[in-house]
């Protein structure tokens, strides 16, 4: 009798916790791969999954040297040889 009320309290319990941690994991964007050694990279950063406004850009160049304007969000990533 013990196991069947908690088995009836614990179960909404633990599918809420379920529904967060899915929920927490799936909306954040992804974030950009690192830039391979000799390529210039360039990561486009968009607000949303329909990739159509754009919100920040990061520049990586030859050497290594990197900066960025605007905010991170879901990203589209570019690599040129150098």
């Amino acid at each position: 009798m013990i196991r069947r009320v908690l088995a009836t309290l614990c179960a909404p319990l633990l599918a809420t916790i379920a529904v967060t941690a899915v929920t927490a994991v799936s909306a954040a964007p992804a974030q950009a791969r690192a830039c391979q050694i000799d390529h210039y990279c360039v990561t486009t950063f968009y607000s949303d999954g329909t990739y159509t406004t754009v919100v920040g850009q990061l520049y990586e160049d030859c050497a290594g040297n990197r900066s960025m304007w605007g905010t991170r969000g879901y990203p589209v990533f570019v690599e040129t040889p150098c």
